[in-house]
């Protein structure tokens, strides 16, 4: 599913009050709502980067940086996240961003490269392992007519494109979520569709976990079982009409000049 760069990763330790020398990481997350935490209802903004620090730190001290919006743009991530990361000095450094864009009408892709590209050069080189992804085809969970999701899914081929380049040019550990067994499951996915569940979220750090231990970071990775009970009907009404709702109209409002054109810009 996956590949990781060649060479182990060498955990540092410290010596704690006590004379005891633990491993020690500091793990910065950036991106949009999904590493925020967007869709663990029962748990606020936790979300699979909070869930893996978690794992992480039963076995290692952790130090948690997550810098990640709602809504966030990769423009964004390079322009106030990236700094947030980069001072934080992360040993662990996840990179998911850019969904957001292939739904938008400013959508750039030549820029969206360039941003990509130098937020994972900066990590790395100063010293991060960085964690991205490879998008699945999301037009399959969305349910969405061929009009929409004919050119969505090639901006998503575009996308997963710039992963690709970051992977071979650097190496990543990376998750391929369109080979993940469970990715087009309604219970992956929160009501509205766009957000993982709490079992997505588990599911994503399961497999990260999964690839840092033969990397050399070893720890029991999360259990895919769920904290709390499955959100109620009331839970799902409630976060639609306030969350839900007003994003698809924001987003219908933003791309239906395009879409009475019957394309959207290709990049």
């Amino acid at each position: 599913m996956s590949a990781v760069p060649n060479q182990p990763f060498a955990v540092p330790t410290r010596t704690d009050a006590c004379g005891v020398a633990r491993g020690y990481l500091r793990f910065a997350a950036l991106g949009d709502s999904a590493t925020y935490g967007v869709g663990d209802l029962h748990f606020g903004s936790r979300g699979w980067a909070r869930i893996l620090a978690d794992a992480v730190a039963r076995e290692h001290d952790v130090s948690f940086c997550n810098s990640a919006r709602a809504g966030a743009l990769v423009a964004d991530v390079r322009r106030d996240q990236l700094p947030q990361a980069l001072a934080h000095r992360p040993h662990l450094a996840s990179l998911i961003v850019g969904l957001n864009d292939t739904m938008r009408s400013t959508w750039d892709a030549a820029q969206l490269r360039a941003d990509l590209l130098h937020c994972a050069e900066q990590l790395i080189g100063n010293g991060a392992v960085l964690l991205t992804v490879r998008f699945h085809d999301h037009t399959r969970v969305f349910g969405l007519p061929r009009l929409i999701t004919r050119p969505l899914r090639s901006r998503i081929d575009v996308l997963n494109d710039v992963y690709d380049e970051i992977h071979d040019r650097h190496g990543s550990l990376r998750v391929d979520l369109s080979a993940h067994p469970g990715i087009y499951d309604r219970e992956f996915w929160s009501i509205d569709r766009l957000h993982p569940s709490e079992l997505g979220h588990r599911a994503l750090a399961h497999e990260f976990a999964a690839l840092l231990r033969p990397h050399g970071i070893v720890f029991d990775g999360p259990a895919l079982d769920l904290d709390g009970p499955a959100p109620s009907r009331l839970d799902n009404l409630l976060w639609l009409v306030a969350e839900g709702t007003p994003w698809i109209a924001r987003r219908a409002r933003d791309l239906a000049p395009i879409f009475a054109r019957g394309l959207l810009p290709r990049g």
